[in-house]
């Protein structure tokens, strides 16, 4: 079927580059661009069909059968699937574009190009799937591809250091999602949607005692443990507390891999792994309520955190795992069309920012500090306005996409009951850190007095147009992805997952005025604060000393986790080479090495020289064997 080309063209092209890269070199985008660009036209077309009503389903390859075990690939083609299919293949079309302009001239060029194809493939396959096992396989796929991409730039030990930690933090979350997995398969026999769904219901009772190997009784819902397992995962893949330290460090790769990977797709994985499971997450309470508390933690301490960061692509990331917990958020309360929906122009939106930083960085020779910017709104015209239209979506400004999403998802967390309106208040307080640390990006690196360093300041302008035409076109969808009525579309795949549907209500309408006033606070703080009082935040700083130090260091959460896992490992595996390789495994190679050694030299003693003697001892050797065959 003509669908199956929409992840196989991106692998096609990865091919290609792959194998013939070292030819291609400086014309990779020639066959990288015009795969994804397919693969978008006809996935806007699987989009069209879908919406008609239809579901489409093509099994591809059964690798093999053993009796209830079906190991297949297959593509399965619902609302939900169409919604990330024009996701991930229109962000990572634009990104192909802006890639040309932003990479040119690097050595790595057509290998750039190779890993992002195969990225696009593996994120496609990823979200395609009709099983667990194809969707866990290709799950650890865009996990090697971010670690391939973090680390392009390899001959940087910050890149290769940030490549290592991602590919590891996603491991841990990664082991929950596996056991997660198997329990799956032990209690339904089968690891295919059509085969689980229809069978939860019928195990909604199930429990397991988790203390029966010690003899104890600790009775636990069978979708409990499924739920949080799955759940760890997610943690790991869409950057949520306590594994949400690999993202910011992420941005030590090249700025077009942070939107593409850290910004629109990869990142939410999580969110649609627990968004396509809603079936089986319905069933524990317990489970859900877990979601929503680390979604809200995240998208709290994200925001806390981006208040002072001084990279510009690093207040872009802590805003991303702030937003990313608004997601989960709702997923956990059951407002899955919600969480899906913000999540759709979120990476409109999102990727827009990122990508402008780059234009920022490109313009500036590579400076990525704030405080080394400024006074580039005139400078840098069409970079300026399509950021501050990013900016105006993320804070939620009334009519940009991010407005009826961000709504959306506190109006449906206030209407599902006490827990939901505890966490609509903080996710209102956190539109308000949002709106105030976006435009302090926007202040701070395009208004007030220029502090570029004079080398670079007569030299700035706007980049190619490989660069500008994507951001004008995010820019565009920013606004754009906020009217497409992505609830209502996603309303029947989500049919029992608990989502209030309909009329809001004085208290949803309530919230929304919250959201909007939040919002222009926010921006109005910022403007306060940054270009009125410009000496403002340096007096907070020192006032609140330990608070301020605190969210510049990011809650010190990594120095926490170097002391309690990561020193003691390395102190743990220098014992080991120092007890057990050294002294042990060398120790033995090297006895056996000086015992032959000794027998070499008492075998010279008895070398003599003489005829005779060799002969002599030669017949007592005939004389020995001949006894012990007499003997025995």
């Amino acid at each position: 079927m003509l669908y199956t080309l929409i992840p196989f063209l991106p692998l096609a092209a990865f091919l290609v580059l792959g194998l013939g890269g070292t030819r291609i070199k400086e014309q990779a985008h020639l066959v990288a661009v015009p795969a994804v660009l397919l693969s978008c036209l006809l996935s806007i077309s699987a989009f069209t069909e879908v919406a008609s009503g239809s579901v489409i389903s093509v099994p591809l390859y059964t690798w093999l059968t053993s009796g209830n075990l079906d190991v297949h690939i297959g593509l399965y083609i619902d609302r939900l699937t169409a919604v990330m299919l024009l996701l991930v293949t229109i962000v990572s079309s634009l990104v192909h574009i802006y890639t040309i302009g932003y990479m040119h001239g690097e050595p790595g060029y057509a290998r750039f190009f190779s890993y992002i194809a195969l990225f696009t493939f593996s994120m496609l396959m990823l979200v395609l799937a009709d099983n667990l096992l194809q969707l866990f396989v290709f799950w650890e796929a865009v996990g090697l591809c971010s670690y391939l991409l973090i680390g392009h730039w390899y001959e940087r030990a910050s890149a290769c250091s940030a490549a290592t930690k991602a590919f590891l933090v996603n491991r841990v979350g990664d082991f929950g999602f596996l056991l997660g997995l198997l329990l799956v398969w032990y209690s339904f026999g089968s690891l295919n949607y059509h085969d689980i769904f229809p069978a939860a219901h019928e195990a909604a009772n199930q429990t397991i005692n988790l203390l029966s190997p010690l003899g104890g009784i600790w009775d636990v819902s069978l979708f409990t443990l499924i739920g949080l397992l799955l759940f760890t995962g997610a943690i790991g893949k869409s950057a949520q507390v306590p594994l949400h330290v690999w993202l910011p460090d992420a941005m030590e790769g090249p700025t077009p891999i942070s939107a593409l990977i850290h910004a629109a797709t990869m990142v939410t994985a999580g969110v649609f792994m627990v968004a396509r499971l809603a079936p089986l997450y319905n069933l524990s309470p317990v489970a859900m309520q877990v979601v929503a508390l680390v979604g809200a933690a995240t998208m709290v301490v994200g925001a806390t955190i981006a208040l002072t960061q001084t990279d510009i692509k690093r207040v872009v990331a802590y805003s991303t795992v702030s937003q990313l917990g608004y997601m989960v958020m709702a997923c956990g309360l059951g407002a899955y069309a919600s969480g899906m929906y913000h999540l759709l122009t979120h990476g409109a939106f999102k990727a827009l920012l990122f990508l402008g930083c780059g234009s920022v960085i490109v313009a500036l020779h590579h400076e990525q500090d704030i405080r080394r910017m400024g006074g580039l709104k005139d400078k840098l015209p069409v970079t300026y306005w399509t950021f501050v239209i990013g900016s105006l979506a993320l804070a939620g400004f009334p009519l940009t996409a991010g407005f009826f999403s961000k709504d959306a998802v506190l109006v449906a967390a206030w209407l599902s009951g006490p827990l939901g309106q505890a966490l609509a208040v903080l996710g209102l307080l956190t539109a308000l850190m949002t709106a105030f640390y976006s435009f302090r990006l926007v202040f701070v690196t395009f208004w007030g007095p220029s502090r570029v360093d004079p080398h670079h300041a007569d030299h700035i302008h706007e980049p190619s147009r490989t660069i500008t035409v994507p951001l004008l076109i995010l820019a565009v969808l920013s606004i754009l992805t906020g009217y497409l009525g992505i609830p209502s579309f996603l309303e029947p795949v989500f049919s029992t997952g608990g989502e209030h549907s309909g009329e809001h209500g004085a208290a949803g309408l309530g919230i929304m005025i919250a959201a909007t006033v939040m919002g222009l606070a926010g921006i109005a703080g910022a403007y306060y604060v940054y270009v009125l009082n410009p000496d403002l935040p340096d007096r907070f700083a020192r006032q609140w000393e330990s608070l301020y130090k605190g969210s510049l260091n990011k809650w010190y959460v990594d120095e926490a986790y170097d002391r309690a896992f990561v020193k003691p490992t390395m102190m743990a595996a220098s014992e080991l080479w120092k007890r057990v390789d050294v002294e042990v495994i060398d120790g033995a190679v090297n006895g056996v090495a000086r015992g032959v050694a000794w027998s070499g030299w008492l075998l010279r003693l008895v070398q003599s020289g003489q005829t005779q003697h060799y002969a002599l001892a030669m017949a007592g050797g005939i004389v020995v064997l001949v006894t012990m065959l007499i003997l025995f």
